[in-house]
């Protein structure tokens, strides 16, 4: 790997700083999401078993922010307490517009809960890609510089090759931990969207049934 770094032109240097950029990237998201996703997921049962065992609406809101910590459940409840009078928003039935506030909050906390799927999904994708452009763009340079200095055999052959065929490596050194990192987040995150989608059918049930 030092004779490509040494050898390399700048296209191929650029390439291989492309894929560390990814690397170090998806390291850190993965790292971060997973953290914050393990707090997100106890915070919100938390949350929610305190939240049905007040004794009132009042007393749930109020201690609602000492459990959720990242915000996941305070703003379904807010949600429930805007005004909406005078608006579209306010026609209908009070199901309806619990239904439409409630689905908007949720959309909200998701999409902050899915914040950095898309580098590693990004850097999953076109790893491998780069790689492959890196090794096949060196073995070029090896042969045409080869060709150019006559000499043109399997031993003077193999040294170059090898060391392109490290970008090919790495593609895939950078995007199977990715993938892995989105697939896992990604099923935790389905986890806490189903949580938050049963108290906010909760939520709702109880607050209509008020009205």
């Amino acid at each position: 790997m030092s004779d490509f770094w040494q050898h390399g032109d700048a296209f191929s240097l650029f390439l291989a700083l492309v894929l560390l950029a990814l690397s170090v990237a998806s390291w850190v998201v993965i790292a971060w999401k997973w953290r914050l996703l393990r707090r997100v997921q106890l915070d919100v049962r938390r949350s929610v078993a305190a939240f049905w065992q007040a004794p009132h609406l009042t007393a749930a809101r109020e201690q609602l922010p000492a459990f959720d910590r990242d915000g996941c459940v305070l703003p379904l409840v807010e949600a429930t307490e805007q005004p909406l009078m005078g608006t579209l928003a306010g026609a209908g039935l009070r199901h309806e517009q619990l239904t439409r506030t409630l689905r908007d909050a949720l959309h909200g906390v998701l999409r902050r809960l899915q914040w950095g799927q898309t580098v590693l999904a990004t850097a999953g994708s076109i790893a491998p890609f780069v790689g492959l452009l890196g090794t096949v763009w060196g073995i070029f340079n090896a042969l045409t510089g080869m060709a150019e200095a006559g000499q043109l055999t399997v031993d003077k052959i193999a040294g170059p090759v090898g060391e392109a065929l490290v970008m090919t490596a790495f593609g895939l050194g950078v995007a199977i931990p990715a993938v892995l990192g989105y697939n896992l987040l990604g099923r935790r995150i389905g986890q806490i969207e189903a949580e938050l989608e049963g108290f906010a059918h909760d939520l709702r049930g109880l607050l209509a049934g008020k009205d």
